[in-house]
């Protein structure tokens, strides 16, 4: 039997954006677990009353589950549930981590108006919708947590995986080399080159599901 895996989705979204990595896992014979968060973006009034410490505890009480249940896990975190997963790698046994654009440096100011440019040129309004309906208390929490966490990435030691899309919209794919640079343990850098975002979804979906299974099957 494999080593079990839980999967973060990021800030604003939900279980659908690591949901097909996940897919992926399961058919290779992982079993995954891809909890609603409570930082998802299906409830306003939910986001703007909650704290960063309250993210925090939620990803604590999943990895506290799946540690009594299984011992060891592997941990896969997106954008924000990235910076999660590696605070958590040290703190629970999780054997590997996979991080995925995950949240350390924003977007440049000019890479974000080309991409609203972008928006409004193929009326893909989506991104801009939901960065319009996203509280701004929620916001500023989000920054917290980035703060609060950043420096918990040069104490994770266990073999990690970084995978960052360079179109990327929301997260400067300069965080990925900030991460591979702080990571004391074993570490892999893989880009993609044609993938948003949202890197589960996106053209390289597959390339980065190929690394990903081959990185846990590692002996």
């Amino acid at each position: 039997m494999k080593q079990p895996c839980l999967l973060f989705h990021g800030f604003t979204g939900g279980p659908y954006e690591v949901e097909p990595l996940a897919r992926h896992l399961r058919e290779s014979g992982h079993l995954c677990e891809v909890p609603r968060l409570p930082w998802n973006g299906d409830s306003y009034h939910q986001l703007k009353s909650s704290r960063w410490k309250d993210w925090v505890r939620a990803a604590e009480e999943h990895a506290e589950r799946m540690t009594s249940e299984y011992g060891t896990f592997d941990l896969v975190g997106f954008s924000m549930g990235g910076l999660l997963a590696a605070y958590l790698s040290v703190r629970y046994p999780v054997r590997r981590l996979i991080l995925l654009n995950t949240a350390v440096i924003y977007i440049s100011p000019g890479r974000m108006l080309e991409v609203i440019r972008e928006e409004w040129k193929y009326k893909r309004k989506l991104n801009l919708f939901k960065a319009k309906s996203t509280p701004l208390s929620a916001t500023w929490q989000f920054t917290r947590l980035v703060r609060h966490l950043k420096p918990e990435l040069s104490q994770v030691s266990i073999p990690t995986l970084v995978a960052q899309s360079e179109k990327d919209h929301v997260i400067h794919p300069q965080s990925a080399r900030y991460i591979y640079s702080k990571l004391r343990g074993i570490r892999e850098l893989h880009w993609h080159p044609r993938s948003n975002h949202l890197i589960c979804l996106s053209d390289d979906a597959a390339a980065l599901f190929r690394q990903v299974s081959a990185f846990l099957d590692k002996e």
